[in-house]
């Protein structure tokens, strides 16, 4: 199962609106066949396996990282597909959220005689799909918040001056996340001040997530790196009502995808614009700030999971903040995460926070 998982995280980025997923098939001790998720969607992992196996299949054990689905799409229930191909034991970790699936895999299996196995690595497999099954039950995709600080909380210095707070082995890591994700996040003021690419690099040749500016009035730069590659790789801006139509018309020129938002107290209301982003079939979305797009997330209690990378410099009061205001008045009112891991790049520290639960 620990490979069915990791062969599943090949198609993060990839594979949404679709879970990413991996399957293993074992015979007699002996991997014969595995397949993951592919870009789209499709094929699904458990076709790539079974096609991969050939006769080796039948009597065999699947490993598959999520229920097989059960529904007739663009290609029929991968659960018949095992059926099909003679497997005898199917191992998963959880059931599928998706209400077309939810149990129905795994009752074709067991109708007709397949051993199926279920819980192995559960807490694993729920943090990989947290952002399907997010999609699924909320309508929004997981959000990761990335913030590069100071050792006093900074994003920049007071003139703005930002590059580079980290070294570059904080930054490969950066670029790793973004190559996991369905779409990179970014305020206007960042995609203004550090007119970004916010593309995947030093991976070789990947698929490149989709890039996001939270821009009310549209005010990115019409010549700038984003605007410049909307072209090649895909761009969507999230704007108000109020940004002029003139705007609408150059970043259309553009190519750009333009996602109509409410807005609240004067902002992009959040809570919409991620449900805009999920019917759009994202499920991963990794924010990279600014201060004030991430403060508007965590107060909105919308950030799933929290990367901080600390660097071993200070930049004094002066220095921009790396969270914009939160309103927070009592402790018992501020965001609260768990630590999750620790790692060292270089001379800086990632930590990992998540959610922390509603049991706690």
């Amino acid at each position: 199962m620990a490979h069915a998982l990791r062969l599943g995280r090949r198609a993060m980025g990839r594979s949404w609106p679709n879970p990413a997923v991996g399957c293993v098939i074992v015979q007699a001790g002996r991997v014969v066949g595995r397949g993951w998720t592919q870009a789209g969607g499709r094929p699904h992992a458990e076709t790539e396996a079974l096609a991969a196996a050939g006769d080796a299949a039948r009597g065999a054990t699947a490993y598959v990282s999520l229920e097989p689905c059960a529904h007739h799409g663009a290609t029929p229930p991968c659960a018949e597909a095992l059926v099909a191909a003679g497997i005898a034991r199917v191992v998963a970790p959880l059931s599928d959220s998706d209400p077309r699936v939810s149990g129905r895999g795994f009752d074709i299996l067991r109708n007709v005689g397949v051993e199926v196995v279920t819980g192995v690595r559960a807490e694993e497999a729920a943090r990989d799909h947290a952002g399907f099954f997010l999609r699924v039950t909320e309508g929004r995709p997981h959000v990761t918040l990335k913030l590069a600080l100071s050792l006093d909380g900074r994003i920049a210095t007071a003139t703005g001056e930002s590059q580079w707070i980290t070294g570059p082995e904080a930054r490969r890591a950066v670029h790793g996340l973004r190559a996991r994700a369905d779409a990179v996040l970014v305020g206007a003021g960042t995609a203004r001040a550090d007119d970004p690419s916010l593309t995947v690099r030093g991976f070789g040749d990947v698929a490149q997530p989709v890039r996001v500016v939270v821009s009310r009035l549209l005010d990115v730069p019409l010549m700038g790196q984003l605007a410049r590659s909307a072209g090649d790789v895909p761009v969507w801006l999230c704007h108000g009502p109020d940004a002029v139509p003139e705007r609408r018309e150059a970043w259309r020129r553009l190519q750009a995808h333009l996602i109509d938002c409410p807005v609240i107290a004067g902002r992009i209301d959040p809570h919409a614009m991620l449900k805009n982003l999920g019917s759009e079939g994202l499920t991963r979305v990794f924010c990279e700030g600014g201060g004030q797009l991430a403060a508007s997330l965590l107060a909105a209690d919308l950030v799933d999971e929290l990367h901080v990378f600390s660097a071993g410099i200070a930049l004094g009061a002066e220095g921009q903040p790396g969270l914009g205001a939160l309103g927070v008045v009592r402790l018992a009112q501020a965001p609260r995460f768990e630590l999750a891991e620790v790692a060292v790049h270089g001379g800086d520290i990632q930590h990992v926070w998540r959610r922390v639960s509603a049991a706690n």
